[in-house]
């Protein structure tokens, strides 16, 4: 594991799952249906992902998965 990454709970690793899956950015809501999610756990865990940089903000409530991202739920 690489340095300085926290290991990603479940919900994290649905999100960005389901994020792989979109070809454009995704809203909350869209990542929550795909990942069989509540709506309120996608919003709270997504600004964590952001800040990992596992997931960027892609305009105004999107967001698309990260290079890094995709490596961490290779890994």
């Amino acid at each position: 594991m690489p340095c300085g990454s926290k290991k990603l709970d479940e919900t994290a690793v649905s999100i960005l799952k389901a994020l792989v899956t979109f070809t454009q950015p995704a809203s909350c809501k869209e990542i929550a249906e795909k990942a069989g999610l509540d709506v309120r756990k996608v919003t709270g865990k997504i600004r964590g992902l952001v800040n990992q940089g596992l997931v960027e903000k892609a305009g105004e409530g999107k967001y698309r998965i990260t290079d890094k991202g995709r490596e961490a739920i290779k890994a």
